[in-house]
C-alpha cells in the first residue's frame, strides 16, 4: 500500500501501527499510583481503570527527562514512552522506592503495542475487545483519535488478523509522522530532549496538572506560568515551506535578515497541504504566525519559510 493509501486511512477509515518507537513499564502494588503521582507533572492518582493522562517527568530544573501517557489498568499502571529510554526510566522509577508497595517491570520486550487510529478505529478494535487480545486504551498520542492496543507479544498475529478482518488497514511509522506533525504534536527525542521546559513545547495544557501536589520541577514551572506570565524564551511553531522544493532537514536553522532565530525538529511532506511543513523552535520575538523566515537548505542556500500557528491540519 502507498504511503499516500495509508495517509488516507488514517485519517478517513482506520489504521493499525506496531508502536516499535514505544517502550512500555508496568508498575505493580498498591501503592503505584501515589508513587508515580509524586514523581510526574500530571495527576496519576486519581485516575479510574481504563483512563490515563500525559505527562512529564522533569529534572529539578524543569527540563524534561521524557514525556509519557500513563494508564491505570485496574490491577497495574502502564506507562507508554519513548522506547530509547524504556530501560533508564524503569531504574529511574526504582531508585526512589524505599518503603513504598511498587514494582516496576519492563514489558517492551514481552508485549505488542498496535496503534489503531482514524475515525472508524472505534469499529475496528471492537473484536480485540471481544477476543480478550490484552487492554485496549484510548489515544490521541500522534494527535489522531484512536486506541493502544497492547498484548502478550505471541497474540500478535491473531490481533492483527482480527482488525484487518475489521476493515483496518496497516501504517508505517513514517506515515504516521506526517499525521503527528500536520497536528502540531511535539514528540520526545525530535522535537523535546533533555533541555526542553514543557511550556516551550506548548504541553503544558495537556501534561501539567495546576492543582495536584509537588513533583520535582514543580518550582521552575509555578516561577514561568505565574510570575513571569507564561513567557519563555523560545516557542515550539509551524513553519510552512515552498511547494515543489526539497525539504530542509531538522535542524536547519532560521534567520530573520541576518539574525539567526531558531531551528527545524520535526520536517515532512504534508499529503493533505501539498508541500512540505515543519516544527521549529524560534525566538519568541519571532514567533507570531505570519512571520517571514529563512531556511537553511541541504545545499547551502536558504529558501523561504513562513511561521505558522499550530495545528497545520485539524
Amino acid at each position: 500500500m502507498s504511503s499516500f493509501d495509508q495517509y488516507r486511512d488514517l485519517r478517513d477509515r482506520a489504521a493499525w501501527v506496531e508502536r516499535r518507537d514505544l517502550g512500555r513499564l508496568r508498575l505493580h502494588g498498591s501503592d503505584r499510583r501515589s508513587y508515580l503521582h509524586g514523581l510526574v507533572t500530571n495527576d496519576v492518582e486519581s485516575l479510574a481503570p481504563g483512563t490515563g493522562v500525559y505527562a512529564a517527568i522533569l529534572t529539578a530544573q524543569g527540563r524534561m527527562i521524557s514525556d509519557m501517557h500513563v494508564y491505570e489498568l485496574g490491577d497495574a499502571v502502564i506507562v507508554l514512552l519513548p522506547r530509547a529510554l524504556a530501560a533508564a526510566m524503569r531504574d529511574r522509577l526504582e531508585q526512589f522506592i524505599f518503603s513504598e508497595d511498587v514494582q516496576v517491570e519492563d514489558v517492551t520486550d514481552s508485549t505488542i503495542q498496535l496503534g489503531v487510529y482514524g475515525p472508524s478505529a472505534g469499529e475496528a478494535v471492537q473484536p480485540l475487545r471481544d477476543g480478550g487480545f490484552g487492554v485496549v486504551l484510548p489515544s490521541r498520542g500522534s494527535g489522531i483519535d484512536g486506541f493502544e492496543a497492547i498484548a502478550p507479544r505471541d497474540r500478535s498475529a491473531a490481533m492483527i488478523l482480527a482488525l484487518e478482518a475489521a476493515g483496518a488497514s496497516r501504517a508505517d511509522i513514517e506515515t504516521l509522522e506526517v499525521v503527528r506533525v500536520e497536528s502540531g504534536v511535539p514528540r520526545f527525542l525530535a522535537d523535546m530532549n533533555d533541555a526542553t521546559i514543557p511550556l516551550e513545547a506548548g504541553i503544558e495544557a495537556r501534561a501539567i496538572s495546576m492543582t495536584k501536589g509537588c513533583y520535582p520541577g514543580q518550582e521552575v514551572i509555578v516561577r514561568v506560568l505565574h510570575r513571569g506570565g507564561g513567557r519563555v524564551a523560545r516557542k515550539l511553531v509551524g513553519v510552512a515551506l515552498p511547494e515543489g522544493l526539497d525539504a530542509p532537514v531538522p535542524g536547519a536553522l532560521l534567520h530573520v535578515d541576518a539574525r539567526e532565530v531558531g531551528s527545524l525538529t520535526s520536517v515532512v511532506k504534508s499529503w493533505r497541504l501539498g508541500r512540505p511543513i515543519a516544527l521549529a523552535y524560534v525566538h519568541r520575538d519571532f514567533a507570531t504566525p505570519g512571520t517571514r523566515v529563512d531556511v537553511g537548505a541541504l545545499d547551502g542556500t536558504r529558501v523561504p519559510g513562513k511561521v505558522q500557528a499550530l495545528p497545520f491540519v485539524t
